[in-house]
């Protein structure tokens, strides 16, 4: 599942995305290998411990961050937030919580976007599209294989933020001033 629904009200949408079951299973992998050669190993205790602490960082290391966006539109702003719990290991405190805060006003779009995986193949993630330019994905991780997910979650943010409403209002304002501007030359040209 790319994100889950946490909470869904007529004023705030808020999404969460934990870590999968490949992340997860990476981790215990990962960790095991550590164990593994620290038990089977005739090394002293230090060695044991390094090994097992090590692969404990590489395993945190390849965990998936823990991911939410809250889309707020009394206070007018989505906040995306990430955890990781690697960087909250190496430093010990609130170093392995980001947020980053953008006015709701300014999205203009919602898109699915294809990333490469490295030795996967291809993800899918969202991609929230601002006046200004600029583009900023929802999560920092792509959802592997089925896009569908990823589509569902891009149609729930669109229709939470009325995008596609006023998308509909600007392509008929659109074509009613050309429809107008067609009328006016056709009437020039009868009178002529």
């Amino acid at each position: 599942m790319y994100m889950l629904i946490e909470n869904r009200t007529n004023s705030i949408l808020h999404l969460k995305r934990s870590p999968g079951i490949r992340s997860w299973s990476l981790l215990v992998g990962i960790a095991s290998i550590g164990l593994a050669a620290a038990y089977y190993s005739e090394d002293s205790l230090g060695w044991k411990l390094f090994y097992v602490t090590g692969c404990l960082f590489v395993a945190a290391q390849n965990l998936e961050e823990w991911e939410e966006a809250v889309f707020d539109r009394e206070a007018g702003k989505v906040s995306l937030k990430t955890f990781n719990l690697y960087k909250k290991m190496l430093t010990l405190s609130r170093a392995g919580h980001e947020q980053v805060v953008f006015p709701l006003r300014e999205i203009r779009d919602v898109n699915v976007a294809e990333e490469k995986v490295r030795y996967f193949g291809k993800g899918h993630l969202v991609v929230l599209r601002f006046v200004t330019g600029l583009s900023h994905p929802l999560t920092q991780s792509a959802l592997m294989g089925s896009r569908s997910d990823v589509d569902a979650v891009a149609k729930l943010i669109t229709g939470f933020l009325e995008l596609d409403r006023t998308a509909r209002q600007q392509d008929q304002e659109l074509s009613s001033e050309t429809g107008d501007s067609d009328a006016d030359e056709h009437e020039d040209e009868y009178q002529q």
